[in-house]
């Protein structure tokens, strides 16, 4: 599975101001950018991201995923300590 094919699974299913995704192997990591994200639980925002993936995740095609969540305002002050990927 490329970069690019776990980008267009969350943007389909996700409307997010930004995405970032590294993708080493059978792990993935992802940096998921929105403001609808601020008013979910942790567990909420989790499943969010993984439901796009879980048929990849189910085929084996994704082993490990692991998830940073921001919103706009977080971004702007975390997003030097969290590029790249």
């Amino acid at each position: 599975m490329e970069t690019s094919e776990i980008e267009k699974l969350i943007n389909d299913a996700i409307e997010l101001d930004e995405l970032h995704v590294k993708f080493d192997g059978s792990q993935c990591k992802i940096i998921a950018v929105a403001d609808f994200l601020g008013e979910l639980s942790r567990v909420k925002k989790q499943q969010t991201l993984y439901s796009p993936l879980s048929n990849a995740i189910k085929d084996g095609a994704i082993h490990a995923v692991t998830i940073k969540t921001f919103t706009t305002a977080e971004w702007q002050r975390e997003k030097m300590f969290n590029l790249p990927l």
